[in-house]
């Protein structure tokens, strides 16, 4: 239907360029229409020009779409625009008020040659964590932040001699799943990380009723999976992603010198080969938090 966006917002042209409709605050607050509040806990570094990333596929559904931005109190936003953070990010507090969020999105963060507790702003980000599993419908966890969550449920993530980049592609395992089960048998996705989690611990960790497995991948494990009570949703990809995401990325590595070519991933001829699977999982994961809003409501 339309993403709610101040008119100042600074990706206003690429959202009309992608042709996503949008509305004003001013008018959403004049509709007879209860948009769905999704918060969105942004720490990818340069996190301003990342937005749109998220916007895009978020912009696609056929709910009305209120993105809350926010930020940690603990986090120092080194690479940040400062005003721009300061001007549309609001704290959790303030996120969750006048009432809960529907829907959380933690996104991804290069944290992962450090440990959980080692991270400055772990506490904050724990307790935050907690609190939306009792409130918002569904926390979607992307890279980094699947591989927090799925630590909070006892699996821990096992570091990588060389990063793993890339689109590889993986495999659905539950045919019907209200989040997956409209996705191909076979899709691809970008992978960007330096981490991984062994078959074995996932594998236990489903029999062991801690997490239920979704996709899984020759190359990349168990990528996409779920809490049992399906309160979080992790996927240790980037389905977010664009082909010039992967390109920006690329010539990041390629300065550093550190980091081999993308796997699968022509340079010359970029395609966005994963369009359908990011849709269709951003798609099917608001609907399901807009089914759980409607039946508590």
């Amino acid at each position: 239907m339309a993403l709610i966006l101040p008119r100042s917002y600074h990706k206003i042209a690429a959202v009309e360029r992608n042709h996503i409709s949008w509305i004003e605050p001013e008018l959403a607050e004049r509709q007879d229409i209860r948009p769905l509040r999704i918060g969105i806990l942004n720490i990818m570094p340069l996190g301003k020009q990342y937005e749109f990333n998220l916007l895009h596929p978020l912009g696609l559904s056929p709910l009305q779409i209120e993105p809350i931005w926010i930020k940690l109190k603990s986090h120092t936003y080194k690479t940040w625009d400062i005003s721009h953070l300061e001007s549309l990010y609001v704290n959790w507090e303030e996120a969750m008020s006048p009432q809960p969020l529907d829907g959380l999105i933690i996104t991804g963060a290069p944290l992962e040659d450090i440990e959980f507790e080692e991270v400055y702003y772990w506490n904050e980000l724990v307790e935050l964590i907690k609190e939306a599993r009792g409130l918002c419908a569904s926390t979607l966890g992307l890279c980094w932040a699947g591989f927090a969550l799925a630590y909070l449920e006892g699996v821990n993530k096992h570091k990588f001699n060389q990063k793993l980049f890339g689109v590889f592609p993986l495999r659905s395992l539950v045919p019907g799943h209200p989040l997956m089960g409209t996705q191909d048998d076979q899709f691809s996705c970008p992978q960007s990380r330096h981490a991984g989690l062994l078959d074995n611990e996932m594998e236990a960790a489903q029999r062991q009723g801690r997490l239920r497995l979704l996709a899984h991948g020759e190359k990349v494990g168990y990528t996409i999976f779920e809490t049992t009570d399906q309160r979080q949703l992790m996927h240790l990809g980037h389905p977010e992603y664009n082909a010039g995401r992967i390109l920006s990325e690329m010539e990041r590595d390629k300065i550093r010198g550190d980091v081999k070519p993308p796997d699968n991933f022509d340079s010359e001829n970029p395609q966005t080969s994963w369009r359908s699977h990011r849709n269709l999982l951003f798609q099917q994961w608001l609907w399901f938090c807009y089914q759980r809003v409607s039946l508590s409501n």
